[in-house]
């Protein structure tokens, strides 16, 4: 019989499990608070269970916890970046961050990615599988235990697309932000995408007030398309229009990510073009220096261009900031660690 993966499961679902298996009603409760919130490793470290249910919870579900193969500390900014081994030999990474608001996670998603960005790394070997809520809530759980620190806040923005793991993203965000669990709260998380338009309405109906960030990265559909083939299925029209239908419903403002590439999208006049694209949009605009990857060509522009970018957006009447650049001494960007041990360097 194929174990369950207990850990993705919600807690109604584990109730009616273990009702099944003769339990009491309240043992729900004990098991599902050392899953989430003593985020326990294995069934043997819960003590105030009988030892013959634990075995029958060793016989019946799976439990399994990201092992730890490289972790990595930034001497600028004490980010730490974390490579994870899963139980099927995938590797996969994540980063903890430092702020005066809290500790923040990055976490993947996917293993790979098949969106095929021209400046992430993550995409480079494709995509291998979709993670599970499990996995998703490991990478937190794991980091909070390695650092001896709560998490506060989370971004979805580590290897993969959230909206090509559309089911599994959002049990794992209904299960992170759990009273019964960590509670973290969902306007504390952030989830990334590339622009999958359906995903977005789809998303936009869930209920879950998280913030929602575009990868915008380009003012025009042919630039846009240079960088990202999916804007090809998807045009910029399509998507703004997804984004407004998800503030309309969560009343959340978005955030534009736009990594600026020297000599292809940080002139004046794509600028000029962005500010024009995004007035009246309830968003903000982050300016994100590209990290360079070996395997491609780009280039992160000179702090002059990314200072007249930021300067004529601020005057074009757009909220504007230029994003914080942590652990880029310890391969920060998305994918950049996995890449470098899968190909040996």
């Amino acid at each position: 019989m194929e174990k369950i993966d207990i850990r993705s499961l919600y807690f109604s679902e584990l109730e009616i499990i273990l009702k099944e298996m003769g339990e009491k009603s309240f043992r729900a409760g004990q098991v599902y608070g050392w899953l989430h919130e003593k985020t326990a490793e294995d069934f043997g470290q819960m003590t105030n269970l009988p030892v013959k249910l634990r075995q029958a919870l060793e016989e019946r579900f799976e439990l399994t916890v990201p092992e730890l193969v490289e972790e990595r500390v930034s001497r600028i900014d004490g980010t730490r970046k974390y490579l994870f081994r899963l139980a099927d030999g995938n590797v996969i990474e994540s980063v903890w961050m430092q702020y005066r608001h809290g500790n923040s996670v990055c976490i993947s998603s996917q293993v790979g990615c098949r969106m095929g960005c021209c400046f992430c790394a993550s995409t480079l070997d494709g995509l291998e599988r979709n993670l599970t809520p499990s996995e998703m809530l490991g990478q937190v759980y794991r980091i909070q235990a390695l650092t001896k620190k709560r998490v506060s806040h989370i971004v979805m923005m580590g290897s993969g697309e959230p909206f090509d793991n559309y089911d599994g993203v959002v049990r794992f965000l209904r299960l992170i932000s759990d009273e019964r669990g960590l509670n973290i709260s969902l306007r504390n998380i952030t989830v990334s995408t590339c622009g999958i338009v359906p995903g977005i309405q789809r998303f936009a109906r869930e209920g879950l007030p998280v913030t929602l960030a575009l990868s915008l990265h380009a003012p025009n559909d042919q630039v846009r398309q240079r960088l990202m083939p999916i804007a090809k299925a998807y045009p910029l029209s399509q998507v703004l229009k997804a984004c407004q239908e998800y503030f309309q419903n969560t009343g959340r403002r978005l955030t534009f990510e736009y990594s600026l590439v020297k000599g292809v999208n940080d002139n004046l006049q794509e600028a000029e073009q962005l500010a024009r694209l995004l007035r009246g949009v309830h968003g903000h605009v982050n300016l994100i220096p590209v990290n360079p990857v070996r395997e491609r060509n780009f280039a992160r522009s000179d702090q002059k261009a990314i200072r007249e970018f930021k300067e004529f957006l601020e005057k074009a009447g757009i909220a504007v900031t230029v994003r914080r650049e942590m652990g880029r001494d310890i391969d920060g960007a998305c994918g950049q660690l996995r890449r470098g041990f899968l190909s040996g360097n």
